[in-house]
């Protein structure tokens, strides 16, 4: 029996969709537009800074505060009424990664594979846990993490292989083990959000970053 899925839930996931073209930049940006990666790493930073910004104004200043809600608020959870957004803790996982992505042209495609896995991961996490969910653990399901894993599966060990480049960059074959690992460690970490003391840490901002770090250590 399925569950309807709130149209601006669905809204919100078809947006992170989309958001894959910020891994995507990190990665081939720097060979698409002749630039070091330094200089996606400084974009990144600036999207950070204009998203903190807007998350200011919006909390200080009432009249943009209104604009924003009746623009974007259809789209924001509960909690981001009165919270840093999802989208801004998105944008500092992406200069993290980005950062990282200056180490090296392995931690270049280490980054690539972790952000794009999460975003697309979470996204079938949450419309197959409101859809199909049964089995709740906290706030989140067991289905959305199984589908979750499954879809980071498929894009992990399927898709990426036959990127260009992205063999070369990793480093050598990309196996079924690792695939299972990087998938599994996104379900589970998206599936147990880090809480610390009264503060609930937003999986937005570290999955991607400690995800990309564990795929650099296992390649």
């Amino acid at each position: 029996m399925f569950n309807s899925v709130p149209s601006e839930e669905v809204y919100r996931k078809l947006l992170h969709g989309f958001v894959i073209v910020l891994p995507l930049g990190v990665f081939y940006g720097p060979n698409i537009f002749a630039v070091e990666r330094s200089f996606f790493l400084f974009l990144s930073l600036g999207m950070l800074l204009y998203s903190l910004l807007t998350e200011f104004i919006r909390f200080r200043y009432p009249p943009f505060g209104r604009w924003f809600f009746a623009t974007f608020g259809s789209m924001l959870r509960e909690e981001e009424k009165t919270q840093i957004s999802g989208a801004t803790y998105m944008a500092g996982a992406t200069f993290l990664c980005a950062w990282l992505s200056t180490i090296s042209e392995s931690f270049a495609a280490c980054s690539c594979l972790s952000l794009t896995l999460f975003i697309l991961g979470d996204a079938a996490a949450a419309l197959a846990g409101k859809s199909i969910g049964r089995i709740r653990i906290g706030k989140k399901t067991l289905e959305g993490a199984i589908a979750c894993f499954l879809l980071c599966m498929v894009l992990a060990y399927w898709v990426f292989p036959i990127l260009p480049d992205f063999l070369e960059k990793w480093g050598g074959a990309f196996y079924l083990w690792q695939a299972a690992c990087v998938a599994a460690m996104i379900s589970v970490m998206e599936l147990f959000p880090v809480q610390t003391g009264k503060v609930r840490w937003n999986d937005n901002l570290y999955v991607p970053v400690v995800v990309t770090l564990f795929a650099a250590v296992i390649r």
